[in-house]
């Protein structure tokens, strides 16, 4: 089964507060940062009326009094920790899988018969639990197996009275086949719908009939794969959670500004920026050989840029990636006022022995690594926050206030 946490830090908000979500018009939001800030989550109560539960404050409805709750992510990983103890207090920790801070999937094959008890039995049992101590509503899907669970929560479990839905490999053609648009089904995202419609395929039923072997040509063994999970085929096991482990084929960090930024002040979050990702670099033991730039420019004046540039050798220092990006700024920047930085890093290789290159000050290059290497063992240490550099004592700095954040949001 998969369980989803509804509007998890919405839901953790109105628990705090005493109220229901299902009555109360709540959002999770900075509000004094202005209408350009990100709400990172709504009240069911609100989505009844159509509210995302992603935007910006500005785009929400004015003709509804909402009550404005300032992220405290500490608080959400408190209560996705103890609800967590309470999924361990009805299955063992190799029978379960924490996708996200709101949602686990749980095996129940070996439990139903201990509890005695259907799944659904089970399933309600653990909803009731984590409402009971925690007054933060959930809900289920069930199903053979990883794909069909989740399939059958996020299709179908919202809309049920209970917020459990129950799937089998005969209830496809009638509650997936009819979905669409494609990106409503897990694993389709908006670049692979526009693709798939190109081909004719609107509707997740006509994926299901089509020829896997077209669908193997065009997209490799991801068209296998979608065919197959449109059928329910999935062979996932929540006990193999060990070996999924995702190699990083990119490191990358961005920033939503709260004032329209110009040269030079904009210098100092490119550089804060670079360092955080050359520190992801030093600490994976990886190199990178090309440097994505981006650039976002304020709503008024619309658009940006995002460029990239490839180096001649891989590198992991800090003043080579940032002279790359400044080299892209320079070069496309249009003088408007800049809303959004993006640095990212592609093309990773292991990290050999330092290299003598030529054109480098081979000294200045060790000397870098040196302290670089000693302001990392300090922040692993003692906090992001333990050394930085003078630069973040400047009004346009942003790098103390963020690194006290967790996922970019207050603690």
């Amino acid at each position: 089964m998969c369980i989803d946490l509804k509007s998890f830090y919405a839901s953790v908000e109105c628990a705090l507060l005493g109220l229901d979500p299902f009555k109360t018009p709540l959002v999770v939001a900075d509000h004094s940062r202005g209408g350009g800030s990100i709400v990172l989550a709504v009240s069911p109560y609100l989505k009844k009326f159509g509210v995302p539960g992603r935007c910006r404050i500005f785009e929400l409805p004015t003709n509804i009094k909402i009550i404005f709750q300032k992220p405290r992510m500490e608080k959400y990983l408190e209560y996705s920790t103890k609800i967590v103890e309470i999924y361990l207090r009805f299955v063992s920790e190799e029978d379960m899988y924490v996708y996200s801070i709101d949602e686990v999937f749980l095996d129940l094959t070996e439990y139903m018969n201990f509890y005695k008890k259907t799944d659904v039995q089970i399933a309600k049992m653990i909803m009731a639990e984590i409402y009971k101590e925690t007054k933060v509503y959930s809900t289920c899907g069930i199903g053979p197996n990883m794909l069909m669970a989740k399939l059958a929560l996020d299709i179908e479990s919202k809309h049920s009275p209970d917020f459990i839905a129950k799937w089998d490999y005969e209830n496809l053609p009638e509650k997936l086949w009819k979905v669409t648009p494609l990106s409503e089904m897990w694993g389709i995202g908006r670049n692979m719908e526009a693709h798939l419609n190109k081909m004719g395929l609107f509707k997740i039923g006509d994926i299901a009939n089509f020829d896997v072997k077209r669908l193997k040509r065009k997209f490799g063994i991801i068209g296998e794969e979608l065919y197959y999970h449109t059928h329910g085929i999935d062979s996932s096991l929540i006990q193999d959670k060990n070996n999924i482990k995702p190699i990083a084929k990119s490191y990358g960090t961005g920033q939503t500004l709260f004032r329209d930024y110009f040269p030079p002040d904009v210098y100092q979050i490119v550089l804060e920026l670079v360092d955080d990702v050359s520190r992801r670099l030093r600490m994976s033991k990886k190199k990178a050989k090309t440097i994505h730039f981006g650039i976002g420019y304020s709503k008024e004046a619309g658009g940006g840029f995002s460029r990239q540039l490839s180096l001649d050798q891989p590198t992991s220092s800090e003043s080579e990636i940032y002279k790359a990006c400044l080299h892209l700024f320079n070069q496309y920047y249009e003088r408007e006022p800049i809303r959004r930085v993006h640095v990212s890093v592609t093309n990773l290789v292991e990290q050999p022995e330092m290299q003598i290159n030529l054109f480098e000050d081979i000294n200045q290059a060790i000397k870098e690594a040196e302290v670089f290497s000693a302001i990392d063992e300090i922040k692993f240490k003692y906090g992001k926050n333990a050394v930085n550099r003078a630069s973040s004592e400047l009004k346009a700095s942003t790098v103390k206030a963020r690194n006290d954040m967790i996922g970019g949001h207050n603690a």
